[in-house]
């Protein structure tokens, strides 16, 4: 195993990707333990569920939501809906501090207006990805999008508008924030398969919280 760089330059905290979208390290550490409680919170009332994809096959990664909305698939499609499809009630709503770091990333960003009505919470064990993919459920893509990592390391693929585009592959950390919005809001985007490991904060797992505007 190649051993780290003790003298190697730590990663910027500020590092742009293309327009409109910002890769921000660490800016959710000190915020992370709050994050976590209301994480718990959320799950207590909506807990994370492997949901289906219309095709018929289980995601592997647990997910749940908070806010006005929430992301679901089934067989009939993906979609959001207002209320937890398991319970029928209403979603948690999204806590203060949630959408204030939301809110603040976005800003970093160039989005300083960032509404966010949902914020999807994934739940990543050893094994767990998520396809390449773009976000395009939401009603209105001109709001940007703020996806938040806690936890255990993963390997974050940024590409472009078409499939094919070119992938860049970015190591997240606990705290990372990523802000992407604008000419990038539809880039395919996606996360390689989580590597073992343990993280004081969550164990053996990773959480991302991605915020949007979906109504």
């Amino acid at each position: 195993m190649a051993q780290p760089d003790l003298f190697a330059p730590p990663p910027p905290a500020r590092e742009p990707l293309s327009a409109g979208a910002l890769l921000l390290r660490g800016f959710a550490r000190d915020a992370a333990p709050e994050l976590l409680a209301g994480i718990a919170a959320i799950a207590e009332q909506a807990p994370f569920r492997h949901m289906v994809t219309p095709g018929g096959f289980a995601m592997s990664v647990a997910m749940t939501s908070c806010g006005a909305l929430g992301w679901v698939t089934d067989r009939r499609g993906y979609r959001y809906a207002g209320r937890d499809p398991d319970s029928g009630a209403p979603w948690p709503a999204m806590p203060a501090g949630f959408r204030a770091l939301a809110q603040a990333a976005a800003a970093e960003a160039g989005f300083a207006d960032f509404q966010p009505d949902t914020c999807l919470i994934n739940r990543y064990v050893p094994g767990a990805k998520l396809a390449l993919h773009q976000d395009r459920d939401e009603r209105d893509t001109g709001a940007p999008i703020v996806s938040v990592s806690l936890g255990l390391p993963a390997v974050f693929q940024w590409g472009g508008l078409q499939r094919g585009d070119a992938l860049r592959r970015l190591a997240l950390e606990h705290g990372d924030v990523l802000a992407w919005g604008g000419p990038s809001r539809l880039f395919h985007h996606g996360v390689l398969a989580l590597k073992p490991g343990h993280h004081p904060a969550t164990g053996a797992a990773r959480l991302n919280l991605t915020f949007r505007r979906a109504g």
